[in-house]
């Protein structure tokens, strides 16, 4: 008769090596998952941190002495003005078209009163009319002229 102990077999034992190629396996993983997370911009942000923002391009026209209408007494206006432009084409077509531009914002300014230029909503209000004016096509050949914003840069009624 076997002993107990021939009847037992033994059991094999596991290795530890597949075991330790697991724990390594995820600790990899888990270190690159942390470094990609941790270290890389998405795209969409890398995108916009390199991009270099856009010079604002002017255009300065000479100042503007126009005759008002006033009940009382003799009024003019003193106004300087200078336009941003969207693009340099835009700025082209303007310099190219200067008695154009220069005749339309005239035009504005010399049916005013002076009582209707004294708050800064009324300059608001005079440099969107020049905006609107100036947008539209200088000539019936050419695009519009994109122009975002009319700055005053001397404003004197008298």
């Amino acid at each position: 008769m076997a002993t107990i102990a021939e009847d037992v077999v033994a059991a094999p034992k596991k290795s530890k090596l597949g075991l330790i190629l697991i724990v390594v396996t995820a600790a990899l993983a888990a270190a690159g998952a942390a470094y990609y997370f941790t270290s890389v911009q998405p795209r969409g942000k890398a995108a916009a941190a390199t991009q270099v923002p856009e010079t604002p391009i002017f255009v300065a026209l000479d100042p503007f002495t126009v005759n008002m209408q006033a009940d009382d007494r003799d009024r003019f206006l003193h106004i300087g003005l200078t336009l941003k432009v969207a693009d340099a084409k835009s700025q082209a077509q303007i310099i190219q078209y200067l008695p154009e531009t220069r005749s339309r914002i005239l035009s504005l300014l010399s049916n005013r009163d002076p009582a209707t230029l004294v708050t800064a909503d009324d300059k608001n209000k005079l440099a969107a009319e020049i905006l609107k004016a100036l947008n539209k096509p200088l000539a019936s050949s050419q695009p519009p002229q994109h122009i975002t914003n009319v700055l005053f840069t001397a404003f004197v009624v008298q």
